[in-house]
């Protein structure tokens, strides 16, 4: 009994999840934010380019629950593969949420939040994940993955700004934590 309890406990140990928030304000109705980034080929125009970001299908109509969205992405270099999500919920102008079906994470949840505010609307967006390979992956992450996520978040709060603009004295936040 105790060889089938032990592996158990011990993966559940060792396993970690982590959490990403994201937060930024954009001086843009929150339907105007809703239209933008409900759309997943603007997905393309978010990714920073050296990632060879590609939709390969089911990008043709607008969101909706059990939507299957296939893409390329190179996240690192000489490093290519599919990424396969799923929209799970949403509900309109408000808020939807990807899950990845297949792809480079062991686990991918990505909500993601619109509110109207004083002078826009704030987005927020939390993401849950986990890193394959157990303890080679967890390992990897504060050298390869969070400074990968980092590098996206910012690209895109920069291209979002440079689209949009900015609410002044808004506050944006990119925050990590392990759960």
């Amino acid at each position: 009994m105790l060889n089938i309890i032990a592996p158990i406990f011990v993966q559940n140990a060792i396993m970690k999840l982590y959490q990403l928030y994201s937060k930024q304000s954009l001086p843009i109705t929150q339907q105007q934010a809703w239209d933008f980034l409900s759309d997943p080929a603007n997905l393309k125009v978010i990714t920073p380019e050296h990632m060879g970001f590609n939709i390969l299908s089911g990008a043709d109509r607008p969101m909706f629950p059990g939507q299957i969205i296939q893409y390329k992405v190179s996240p690192f270099l000489g490093y290519t593969t599919k990424w396969v999500t799923e929209i799970t919920h949403v509900k309109e102008g408000e808020y939807f949420v990807d899950e990845q079906r297949f792809g480079p994470y062991a686990l991918w949840h990505h909500k993601h939040f619109l509110q109207s505010i004083k002078g826009g609307v704030l987005m927020e967006d939390i993401i849950d994940y986990k890193i394959p390979f157990g303890i080679l992956g967890q390992l990897a992450h504060p050298i390869l993955i969070k400074k990968q996520l980092k590098e996206i978040f910012s690209f895109r709060e920069q291209k979002l700004i440079d689209l949009f603009g900015t609410v002044e004295n808004s506050p944006k936040e990119l925050q990590f934590k392990t759960i």
